[in-house]
């Protein structure tokens, strides 16, 4: 499997386990429905990113050594990250509708320093967004309706999958700036 395909693959079951588990935290039908939904869009992501994608498909390169150590890195931090974060969040803060978007911030932070290291701006892309819905989603979860938190991690779930989907499309990546 390309590098591409991986990815894909990893952020697609990344997703559909957000979209699983924050699902049913919601209402009838949403609950079903959304859950659904997220196993179709799996479904399709795997089947036109992984089994079938389009576009050159030439050698890939290998990641060089600083970007596996950047990867390595980052998901440390996010592991180490999660259960710490929402530890302070349950048992110091006691604001458990924070505990996902914390994991989304944190998932999508993960994804920031990828971009530079795997020459790939889609994770900028997707970092960015998902942060982006987590700063909202625990804004709204304290301050407007607690079902802002779980909706927080099925967009989030959504977003992986979206972003699955288009970075697996990506026919070469892009050259490094000359310095």
């Amino acid at each position: 499997m390309r590098g591409e395909r991986i990815g894909a693959m990893i952020g697609s079951i990344g997703g559909l386990v957000f979209i699983l588990i924050n699902a049913g935290e919601l209402a009838a039908p949403w609950n079903a429905v959304l859950r659904v939904v997220g196993v179709l869009a799996f479904v399709a992501v795997v089947w036109f990113a992984v089994i079938r994608p389009s576009g050159a498909q030439g050698p890939a390169e290998p990641p060089s050594r600083q970007a596996i150590r950047v990867y390595g890195t980052s998901v440390t931090a996010m592991a180490l990250g999660i259960p710490v974060g929402a530890g302070v969040i349950n048992n110091v803060l006691h604001q458990p509708l924070l505990t996902v978007p914390w994991v989304v911030l944190l998932v999508g932070a993960h994804f920031l320093p990828f971009a530079g290291a795997f020459h790939a701006p889609v994770f900028a892309r997707l970092g960015w967004t998902m942060i982006g819905l987590a700063v909202a989603g625990g804004v709204l979860a304290l301050t407007v309706i607690e079902a802002a938190s779980p909706w927080t991690g099925v967009l989030g779930g959504l977003a992986l999958l979206g972003f699955s989907a288009a970075g697996s499309q990506r026919v070469q990546p892009q050259a490094e700036p000359a310095h």
